[in-house]
C-alpha cells in the first residue's frame, strides 16, 4: 500500500483571482489526514478530498479544547522551485505544543512528507504574483467521544492549504498598537507557549476592542506584575533602543516564534547588539520620551515582519520613527522575504525543497 494514498475529487474548485486572496479565505481541493488511537499510534495517512469533518458531538476537543496547530508558508522561486520555509522548526514546536497540551507527538519526518505530497499535488492552486504564497495550517484535535477531563485516547491530524495574497499589497507599512493592561492572555506555567486555539480565544475580546478604538493589534503584558512586555497580538516584538535591539526573553508564556529566531539570527550575523530580556513598559515608554526608542516592529509568518508606528498605554500616546517603517525593519522585511522566496542567497539553509 502506497505510504500517502491519495483520493481525488471528483469535483475541483474554481480558483480565485490571485489579485484578491486576502488571508484565509480559500482553500485547495485536498487535505492531509492522519489518525491516532492508544496502543496503535499514529496511522493511516492520507490525502482526501477537502471538506467537511464528521465527529460525534461529545468529541473531547469541543468539551475540553485539547488541539494544537501550526502556520507554515510555501513560496515559488524564480527558478520554478517549490519551497518552504523553516519547516523543520515549524514541526518542532508542533511537538512542543503537543507535550504541553497532553497530545501524543508526530514524526515530523513523516508530516513534513505528507504535507511536500500535499504541495505537489495542489501545486496548480500556488499563486503567482508579487507577495503571493501557500499558507499551509496543520493541526491536532481529540477525536475521542466521552465526557470527563483526562488526555483522550484518540486524535486527528489535519492539514489543510490556502493560498494567500500579500500581507501588505501597497507595501510595508507601520501599524497602531494599544498596550493592554485589563485582560490577561498567558501566564508562566500556563499555555501561552504553546500554539493551542485557547491562547487566542483569550486575546479575542482585547482585540476586537481595541480595534473599534481604531488601533491594529494589541501588545500583551505579563499576567501577574501587568509591567513586562510579552507579545504583539499574534507576533513577537522587538525594540530598537540606542541602536540595540531587545526583545522579550522566552519565559514559558511566550511563544517561541520561527520569524523571531530568524531575525535574531540575522541580526547577530550583521553585527547589530540584540538582547533577549524583560522589558517593562515603562522602560520603553521612557526610552521614548528621552529619544532613545528608534524602532519597534512585530514578528510573525503572516506579515514577516510589521512595523509599529505608534503606541498607547494609559494616557501616553507616542509616535516611533515618525510613524513610518524604520530602516532596519525595511532591511528585514526585505532579507527574510527575499530568503523565503528565492531572490536571495540563503546563507543559514533555511529553505527546503519540496521539489
Amino acid at each position: 500500500m502506497e505510504k500517502w494514498p491519495i483520493t481525488l475529487t471528483s469535483t475541483k474548485k474554481v480558483k480565485p483571482d490571485a489579485d484578491r486572496l486576502g488571508f484565509g479565505k480559500y482553500f485547495t481541493d485536498h487535505m492531509l489526514l492522519m489518525d491516532y488511537s492508544a496502543g496503535q499510534g499514529w496511522h493511516d495517512p492520507r490525502i482526501v478530498p477537502y471538506g467537511p469533518i464528521s465527529l460525534d458531538p461529545s468529541a473531547m476537543v469541543f468539551h475540553y479544547g485539547q488541539e494544537v496547530f501550526e502556520g507554515m508558508k510555501a513560496y515559488r522561486t524564480p527558478q520554478g522551485e517549490l519551497v518552504l520555509f523553516r519547516p523543520d522548526m515549524n514541526l518542532r514546536r508542533l511537538n512542543q505544543s503537543c507535550a504541553r497540551i497532553g497530545i501524543p507527538q508526530v514524526d515530523p519526518e513523516e508530516v513534513l512528507e505528507g504535507i511536500s505530497r500535499l504541495l505537489l499535488l495542489e501545486e496548480e492552486w500556488m499563486p503567482e504574483g508579487e507577495g503571493n504564497s501557500m499558507y499551509i495550517r496543520p493541526f491536532i484535535i481529540a477525536t475521542e467521544s466521552g465526557l470527563g477531563v483526562r488526555a483522550a485516547q484518540e486524535y486527528r491530524l489535519i492539514v489543510i492549504l490556502s493560498p494567500v495574497g500579500a500581507y501588505y499589497p501597497e507595501g510595508i507599512h507601520p501599524v497602531r498598537i494599544y498596550v493592554e493592561d485589563r485582560y490577561v492572555r498567558a501566564v508562566r506555567g500556563g499555555t501561552g507557549e504553546a500554539k493551542t486555539s485557547g491562547n487566542y480565544a483569550a486575546g479575542i475580546k482585547a482585540q476586537e476592542d481595541v480595534k473599534s478604538l481604531g488601533f491594529s493589534q494589541v501588545l500583551w503584558l505579563d499576567g501577574i506584575e501587568k509591567r513586562y512586555i510579552e507579545e504583539v497580538g499574534s507576533m513577537n516584538v522587538f525594540f530598537k533602543i540606542d541602536g540595540e535591539v531587545v526583545t522579550p526573553e522566552l519565559n514559558g508564556s511566550i511563544l517561541a516564534g520561527v520569524t523571531r529566531d530568524s531575525v535574531i539570527r540575522l541580526l547577530r550575523e550583521w553585527g547589530v547588539p540584540v538582547k533577549e530580556r524583560r522589558i517593562s513598559v515603562t522602560e520603553l515608554f521612557e526610552a521614548h520620551q528621552d529619544g532613545r526608542l528608534e524602532e519597534a516592529f512585530g514578528t510573525g509568518t503572516a506579515a514577516v515582519i510589521s512595523p509599529i508606528g505608534s503606541m498607547k498605554w494609559d494616557d501616553h500616546d507616542i509616535e516611533i520613527a515618525g510613524g513610518e517603517t524604520g530602516e532596519l525593519s525595511a532591511k528585514l522585511y526585505d532579507t527574510l522575504t527575499g530568503i523565503q522566496r528565492g531572490e536571495r542567497e540563503d546563507s543559514f539553509g533555511w529553505r527546503y525543497s519540496v521539489r
